[in-house]
């Protein structure tokens, strides 16, 4: 027959799948072992001496069948190392099985534990387990003192221990010997199981020398310790012979009913070796035949088992057992097979009876029937609240993650005490590194945390568990004696902070639920010890007790009893969440911090590095200092960005401190350079929309110089780390440009760049133990010069466009690569703007007959040059919007160039509109016309097509103003320019928006009315110069008629223009007298001064907005208690009114009405026509009346006065021009 094993994990609950061997049928292989039918002796033997009585099946549950033609002397072959459990099982259990441990499964043990634990109420035997807390699950190993003090008395550790042992426990402890039917009842049971496996007597008998030999080895316990107990951590040396798993021949059955759902985990998830290759030979390997996912009522287990599983024909899984024929089965015994049953879920049980190792006979009984056996009967019921009530007994006082916990029983005694030995430990000062369970502990915290974070799916409501789990295990270690597991931890503690995404409101309870985030304290993150307690009165030690126990059962018999202990659940552990981004990143860097720390202290010192070798030269690097300082040492500067792409060679010599590539401080200081890199970068996005650019700026240069010293510890750089420094080159150059932008703050920001952490400088001070951190020095720099801030802020972008456009990241980021761009196309707008107002400033400055200096073209050709770049950078990602922007700045930028180049003479006066001017006023507006064109409608983008419309009607009405004005008739002939102006005017006019309503319509409004104006005007002029083609003058007077009904039309809507509204109906006026001298009928005559007179009369509405305007000058200057006048030197007050413009109209006013008035009455008398009747009579009597008034005007009177005197005279002739036919219109 042949034993299969497992490395898997097999379910054992319910309706799960059973472990089983094909082998051949139970019944036919003992008959051949035992030579009898129907139960005749056998003439076999297996064994001599005496029999002693097996009452708790020692030996059956310690079969270890790994490879059968390893069987050899007894208690060194399929029986294991020593009848005792490895002090460290259940961690190898953990290690293999990690997704199991921490929430799903409550305890993690050997099955020899499990039973050993339920039987206590039916036992007097002693009880020694080392408990351990993991999350929710506990793990149980055998601690077996009497090997513990043994190795107490040759190594001079844990003599605390024993001290307290024997003080508190046992004052007169002995080493206790093995009987010698000890070894005679191992080598017999050794012997059956060979037989039972191979049949053939391929085995050699078991010599008494061995077995003496082997108990000799025993009882000196040298072997015995070195095999169960490991060596100090610190020094452990491995055995090459041990360091592997054994192979299997062929993939054994259990391995094809695993679970699916509880696997082992693939060693790439595992730390590297922590233990010098120590695993296997400090008992810290999963040597179990099986490993048992087993429900036993509602605890959930994780149990491994080395019992042998025979099967085959009818009966495809049973257990074997070997017993003493004259001895019955006790209820130990039976408790000890029914629960081996039950784990591994074997339905029957084949009993071997034999005398003196003479097999009487064999006898099947079903695994349900085991507890109604006449001699050991016993509840099932009961055994089960056994199991519940040490479990929240143990749960409820096992509260402290990364503790060690003894569970101890006295052989014979009724009490069960629970001690805290790390607390032990600590209040006798011994070194926490002597307890050799700290580091398995530490490591399988580490281990269930770090499997937690490579999940995929995990919510980040575990996150809580997590941290704490890393934390307890930072404690646990000394950083000097295991720097890699604590710099692991920490790298892991950082990066369970969120950085890049923002905090969701679904998930701030899950996170924070309990505790405040101002709070929070690393040292304190602990919970308190009765968190878990029940509140039972039997729990809880006795005061008195000296005995310093955690928790004492004081009575095996209470564990029999339901429900007596209960424990409550322990709430999730809660995660420091802060919604303040500069809190969460401080968190990060504080883990970056302690990991970087970590690193260090494990890389050798300067002193201890290895000479340089002589035969080797030193390269040196050549730099030309004359060029230190500038705008080209800045390019040089970022340049340097480019050379660390990702086609680095990567490299095998040690860095600057001494770390190997590829080393463990190698990986993890590069993830943490990266971390920290990544949280300035937070931090300095964060400072940013605070608009605290000192401070932003001081921590993108940490930012850098934590990837600078990325780059140097490097071979290659990864595609996301490429992509992340071009966003951090993107926010430098941000920086740089507000910084730029916002001058007048330069004190402040000065004081929040100088300001650093004690964090930051020890992180700083990592840094540089890698390299300077000198490369992006200038880009980081605080200047107080706009201008090189603005050109540093360009060549950030830049060199984040060359990292986006080259290798891997061409295709993989285009939308990152087009926010650049616009980044691009935004710093060169900035700096075309900046140098076109310094062009603007110098001409300003400049003295009005000079030329264009040299200085004024430089800055328009790096204005026109920056503009054009930046065109580009919009064009190319499709940015219609800000192509149009830029355009009209080019725009504007081509009409400062035309206000350049105005021609002054050499006394100062204006002169004739320059060719110069003109072009470049067309230029201005053909770029006009081109943002026109990018935008399409207006519909698209309706803010900036309306600044690009006002621009460019601007435009026109300016070019048309300047011809007029300034008409260069020395060059080109009046018709020329007449032509050219009406085109301009009615070009600007066709740009005047007068139906959107917007703010800028009231502008609109006085622009088309001036153009109006300005061509009347010119019409006007046209008439009076224009001799001999009446066609020609006709056209003009008609035009110019048109035009001065449309200008007043428009001025009458606005409110705030009436000197303008005056100005055109006094011209009206002045025209229609012009006509009226030509005119030779007396009767045309006085029609045109009767239309000249309703002209002058609808000046009343000017008059009245100048009138109101007066008055409420006059109201402020009497409310005023310090009686300052609001008037400005050239005669306008504050509110935009010109008084002296008003006086001028006036003076014009007066003699055009007196004028008209007297002509009037002269026409009116000498008339030829009948006798004037009544109402002629009348109307001349009124027009004297008022123009006498207008003679006695007093002209020095205050003006308000002189306005409230035209607005009454004219309303005097208002009636009357309605009632005649003489006052009727033209």
């Amino acid at each position: 027959m042949r034993s299969a094993q497992s490395r898997g994990v097999t379910e054992s609950s319910g309706n799960a799948e059973r472990s089983r061997s094909h082998l051949t049928s139970w019944l036919e292989t003992s008959l051949r072992m035992s030579g009898v039918e129907n139960g005749a002796e056998s003439p076999t033997s297996l064994g001599g001496g005496d029999d002693e009585p097996a009452d708790h099946g020692e030996g059956s549950a310690e079969v270890v069948l790994h490879m059968v033609t390893q069987l050899g002397p007894a208690g060194t072959t399929v029986l294991g190392s020593s009848s005792k459990n490895k002090p460290f099982s259940s961690f190898g259990m953990a290690y293999e099985f990690i997704d199991s441990i921490g929430n799903d499964v409550d305890v993690v043990s050997d099955s020899e534990n499990i039973k050993k634990l339920l039987k206590i109420p039916y036992s007097k035997s002693h009880v020694s387990m080392a408990v351990h807390r993991v999350g929710r699950t506990l793990l149980l190993d055998d601690l077996d003192i009497q090997e513990l003090f043994m190795r107490s008395s040759q190594t001079g550790d844990w003599t605390w221990l024993k001290e307290f042992y024997q003080r508190l426990v046992d004052q007169k402890w002995q080493r206790k010997k093995k009987s010698k039917e000890h070894w005679y009842q191992k080598a017999i049971l050794s012997k059956f199981l060979y037989y039972s496996i191979s049949g053939d007597g391929a085995a050699e008998p078991v010599s008494a020398a061995s077995a003496n030999s082997r108990k000799g080895n025993e009882e000196c316990g040298c072997e015995e310790f070195g095999r169960s107990w490991p060596a100090t951590f610190t020094s452990a040396s491995s055995d090459p012979g041990d360091s592997g798993t054994p192979e299997e021949e062929s993939v054994s059955v259990d391995n094809q009913y695993a679970l699916g759902h509880v696997a082992s985990v693939s060693k790439e998830q595992n730390l590297p070796t922590l233990f010098n290759e120590g695993e296997n030979s400090q008992g810290l390997r999963n040597d179990f035949a099986r490993n048992i996912l087993w429900t036993f009522e509602d605890i959930h287990m994780l149990v491994g088992s080395n019992m042998p599983i025979f099967g085959g024909g009818r009966y495809p899984a049973v257990s074997l057992r070997l017993r003493d024929n004259n001895k019955p089965i006790n209820v130990l015994t039976g408790i000890d097979y029914w629960l081996d049953n039950l784990m591994c879920n074997v339905p029957e049980l084949v009993m071997c009876f034999h005398v003196n190792g003479i097999v009487q006979k064999y006898e099947m009984i079903k695994t349900e029937d085991i507890p109604n056996l006449e001699s050991s009967n016993f509840s099932t019921r009961v055994v089960k609240d056994i199991a519940q009530n040490i479990l929240s007994f143990l749960k409820s006082n096992c509260t402290k993650e990364g503790h060690t916990y003894w569970l101890f029983k006295a052989s014979g005694s009724d009490i069960v005490k629970l001690y805290d030995l790390t607390t032990l430990c600590e209040e006798t000062a011994e070194d926490k590194c002597q307890n050799p369970f700290t580091l398995p502990v530490a490591v399988l915290l580490y281990k269930v945390a770090s499997n937690m974070i490579l999940k995929k799916n995990q919510n980040r409501k575990h996150y809580g568990t997590i941290r704490t789990l890393l934390l307890n295990c930072v404690k646990l270690l000394d950083q000097e004696r295991h720097p890699q597991i604590i710099a692991s931890a920490h790298c892991m503690l950082a990066e369970l902070f969120q950085l890049d995404e923002p905090l969701e409101d679904g998930n701030r309870d899950s996170f924070h639920s309990g505790g405040s985030e101002d709070s929070y304290s690393e040292e304190e993150e602990e919970l308190p010890e009765d968190s878990d307690e029940s509140g039972s009165c039997s729990n809880q030690p006795n005061p008195a007790d000296g005995s310093k126990a955690v928790a004492v059962i004081k009575s095996v018999g209470e564990l029999s009893v339901p429900e007596k202990y209960t424990h409550q659940i322990r709430p999730n552990y809660t995660f420091p969440v802060s919604h303040d981004k500069e809190e969460r990143c401080r968190h990060v860097l504080s883990n970056v911090l302690k990991g970087l720390k970590a690193v260090d202290s494990s890389i050798k010192k300067e002193s201890d590095l290895p000479a340089a070798d002589p035969n080797t030269p030193i390269p040196l690097k050549y730099e030309d200092g004359g060029d230190s300082i500038g705008h080209s040492s800045v390019e040089k500067e970022i340049s340097l960005l480019l050379d660390r792409g990702p086609g680095q060679e990567n490299y095998k010599h040690p860095t600057r401190s001494g770390m190997i590539p590829g080393s463990w401080q190698h990986r993890i200081k590069l993830q943490l350079f990266l971390k920290a890199s990544k949280a300035y970068y937070v931090l300095a996005d964060a400072a940013t929309n605070l608009m605290k650019y000192g401070r932003a700026l001081r921590y993108v240069k940490l930012t850098l110089q934590c990837h600078d010293a990325y780059c140097a510890v490097s071979g290659s750089l990864h595609p996301e780390v490429l992509l992340f420094h071009s966003q951090c080159l993107s926010l430098c150059g941000d920086i740089q440009l507000m910084l730029a932008q916002n001058a007048s703050n330069r004190a402040a920001y000065l004081e929040e760049y100088s300001y650093q952490t004690k964090e930051d400088q020890e992180i700083l001070h990592s840094l540089h133990r890698e390299c300077s951190c000198q490369a992006f020095n200038m880009a980081t720099d605080l200047s107080m010069d706009p201008e090189y801030q603005l050109f540093v802020s360009s060549k950030c972008y830049e060199a984040a466009y060359e990292l986006l456009t080259s290798g891997e990241l061409r295709k993989l980021h285009p939308e990152q690569l087009g926010q650049v761009l616009k980044r691009l196309g935004n710093i060169r707008n900035e700096m075309g703007v900046f140098y076109m107002n310094q062009a603007a400033a110098m001409q300003s400055e400049k003295e009005e007959n000079k030329a264009v200096s040299a200085a004024e073209q430089e800055m328009w050709k790096k204005s026109f040059s920056c503009f054009e770049k930046g065109l580009k950078d919009f064009e190319s990602i499709g940015d219609a919007a800000n192509t149009a922007l830029l355009l009209c700045n080019t725009g504007r930028l081509m009409r400062i160039c035309a206000q350049a180049h105005c021609p002054v003479s050499e006394d100062l006066n204006r002169g004739e509109f320059s060719p110069e001017e003109a072009l470049y006023y067309n230029k201005a507006v053909d770029y006009y016309l081109r943002a026109m064109k990018s935008l399409g409608n207006r519909e698209s983008h309706k803010a900036v097509w309306d600044s690009v419309n006002w621009e460019l009607s601007t435009t026109y009405f300016t070019l048309a103003t300047l011809l007029q004005d300034f008409a260069p008739l020395s060059r080109k002939a009046q018709e020329q320019i007449e032509k050219e102006v009406t085109d301009a005017m009615m070009k600007s006019l066709k740009y005047c928006d007068l139906q959107t309503e917007s703010a800028r319509q009231p502008l609109y409004q006085y622009r088309a009315a001036t153009i109006h104006h300005r061509l009347a005007s010119m019409y006007h002029s046209c008439f009076r110069n224009q001799v001999g083609d009446e066609h020609l003058r006709k056209q003009h007077r008609t035009l110019a008629d048109l035009h001065y009904s449309k200008a007043v039309q428009l001025f009458l809507s606005l409110r705030d223009a009436p000197c303008e509204l005056l100005r055109t109906q006094l011209e009206r006026v002045a025209f229609a007298e012009f006509q009226m001298a030509g005119q030779n009928s007396t009767s045309t005559k006085l029609k045109t001064l009767l239309g000249a007179l309703e002209i002058m009369i609808e000046t009343r509405h000017a008059f009245q907005l100048i009138h109101k305007e007066l008055h409420e000058e006059e109201q402020a200057a009497n409310a005023a208690d310090d009686g300052e006048v609001s008037e400005t030197p050239d005669g306008s007050n504050s509110s935009g009114f010109n008084t002296e413009e008003v006086l001028k109209l006036i003076g014009v006013f007066e003699p055009s009405f007196s004028f008209l008035l007297l002509h009037l009455m002269k026409l009116m008398s000498t008339s030829k026509r009948k006798p004037l009747s009544a109402k002629e009579e009348e109307t001349i009597k009124l027009y004297k009346q008022v123009y006498s008034q207008l003679l006695r005007a007093n002209k020095l009177a205050p003006l308000i006065e002189r306005v409230a005197l035209y607005l009454e005279l004219l309303e005097q002739l208002t009636p009357k021009l309605g009632d005649g036919n003489n006052g009727a219109p033209l």
